[in-house]
């Protein structure tokens, strides 16, 4: 395609940028129809995608072709309808590849910025094999780039524009691979660290209602792509559940800090209470790791794959650590709040590594667990969880589940031998560890979860 340059030249910028598409689009099919494998475009076709579609110019003495606002919108439609009409998928990857894939040069930032607008036309105009294309691109690309295009659309979606999250909330019947890389990239960008990295609330009620509509839309990266042993470390976890996990157990500490540090400013909350938001995403999250043991078996994989790292979960212990310390130090409520917060997010920490190794989500030694848990306060069901033996899931069987609606609170010990009971439920309800989530408001008392293969009950 090198000897074209000359011919879009003279060109304005939006035609030679028109008429470059259509050559790569017949190019790369010459490229599949050739069936040279891998099928790789060359360097001096990126090089024009550099120069009349991403503008970068070719040399320092060659000045910089730039775009006006309508034409770039122009060049938006042109790309989506260049995509919405090949039907090969071969073609649209090897295509959105040769746009997208980023170079280490000086390019990329053009890249960056053309691909978090054509993104966000997308999923405007309801672009799927865009969106398709973006999956790919999220799985294949450091995530620090993942990030940042994750950062363009939930501005887009949930900042800038007021009652435009609808449209967002649609990519999970559109296109669920790309939701699931979505959710991915968010859980990693937001990690709750800080106030600014709080996911927003209308993101976070997205998030939830997309997982608890369809549980195993967080697991479509991992069900449809080939896994090796080469996965690239710098890339997106290949399901958000480590992320989703890390949000579920830091929420109440990093609410109330962030709340604290709203009041202290001088402003006050507007938003509802996200504490029953993130009990639902909990019990979503033990809903999807007990779908595991199924999943695993079927690909050859149970007890060879770990889905939860220890790597994260390590990081994550260290946060509470910290956080807890925090709220200890320099909380002014009462001791009993900050005492039943402390319980709540243990609980869930507890609960989350107790199903996650019970379903082969997470493979580790007990000693493991115990060094990344060393720093904690007691818990009594963590304790539990760090001691007690975990009975893996050999058969394809999962137990059934025997949830409540607000069970995502609930220690999720239970004697393996009694089916779940109106008397046992009145009895757990009111042990040590069910009780201390009544004392605070937000998260009432429940009873424990049965099904689960846990040998022990706490005595009061």
């Amino acid at each position: 395609m090198g000897d074209i340059r000359q011919s879009l030249l003279p060109r304005d910028v939006l035609s030679a940028a028109k008429e470059l598409l259509y050559h790569l689009d017949i190019y790369i099919c010459n490229l599949v129809q050739s069936g040279r494998q891998p099928p790789q475009v060359d360097s001096k076709t990126q090089e024009l995608v550099e120069e009349f579609i991403l503008h970068a110019p070719k040399d320092r003495n060659t000045p910089a072709r730039r775009m006006s606002a309508l034409q770039e919108l122009q060049l938006l439609e042109i790309m989506c309808s260049c995509f919405q009409e090949q039907s090969r998928d071969t073609v649209r990857q090897l295509m959105f590849s040769a746009l997208f894939s980023l170079q280490g040069n000086q390019a990329d930032e053009s890249r960056m910025a053309l691909l978090g607008k054509l993104v966000s036309m997308a999923i405007a105009v309801g672009r799927v094999p865009i969106l398709e294309c973006a999956a790919t691109w999220l799985q294949r690309t450091h995530r620090v780039y993942c990030v940042r295009l994750a950062q363009v659309l939930v501005d887009d979606y949930c900042s800038m524009v007021p009652g435009s999250g609808p449209t967002l909330q649609n990519i999970h019947s559109a296109s669920p691979r790309f939701c699931c890389q979505f959710i991915t990239a968010v859980t990693t960008l937001y990690d709750l660290t800080t106030e600014e990295l709080t996911p927003p609330l209308e993101l976070l009620q997205m998030i939830v209602s997309w997982i608890q509509d369809d549980p195993r839309l967080v697991l479509i990266t991992f069900l449809n792509t080939p896994l090796s042993g080469n996965q690239p470390i710098s890339s997106l976890d290949v399901t958000p559940l480590g992320g989703l996990v890390r949000w579920c157990v830091k929420a109440p500490l990093a609410y109330r800090r962030d709340k604290k540090q709203a009041l202290t400013n001088g402003t006050t909350e507007s938003e509802p209470e996200v504490g029953p938001l993130f009990s639902a995403l909990h019990l979503s999250v033990l809903q999807v790791l007990m779908l595991l043991p199924n999943i695993l078996n079927e690909k050859g994989l149970y007890g060879r794959l770990a889905l939860l790292q220890m790597e994260s979960l390590a990081a994550l212990t260290s946060d509470l650590s910290r956080l807890l310390d925090q709220a200890d130090k320099h909380t002014h409520a009462s001791s009993a709040d900050t005492r039943a917060l402390s319980q709540l997010v243990l609980d869930r920490l507890a609960q989350a590594l107790q199903v996650a190794m019970a379903n082969g989500a997470l493979l580790c030694s007990r000693e493991d667990l115990r060094a990344i848990c060393s720093r904690l306060p007691h818990n009594n069901l963590l304790q539990l969880v760090l001691s007690g033996p975990v009975m893996y899931y050999n058969n394809i069987h999962t137990p059934p589940l025997a949830f409540s609606p607000h069970a995502a609170h609930s220690p999720i010990a239970a004697h393996p031998a009694h089916t779940a009971h109106p008397a046992h439920t009145a009895h757990t309800a009111h042990t040590p560890l069910a009780t201390h989530a009544s004392s605070h408001p937000q998260y009432p008392a429940q009873p424990f979860m049965t099904g689960m293969p846990f040998p022990f009950r706490p005595s009061h």
